[in-house]
């Protein structure tokens, strides 16, 4: 399944664990909390201070 900016956290990780890794490693930690769970990517990258076309790139690589 292709990874949108518009999936929750929640299904990205239940449709694609292996992203967790990528996710963490562009600083965030908190993939267990209920709120990310149903947080868009593109919602958790604003409020991480990230740039959501960048960690695209990463997670489509």
């Amino acid at each position: 399944m292709a990874i949108t900016k518009d999936m929750t956290i929640g299904e990205i990780l239940r449709s694609n664990p292996e992203v967790a890794p990528i996710l963490m490693e562009a600083g965030m930690h908190c993939l267990g909390c209920p709120a990310s769970q149903g947080e868009s990517l593109e919602e958790a990258a604003m409020v991480h201070g990230m740039d959501i076309d960048a960690l695209m790139e990463k997670i489509n690589a």
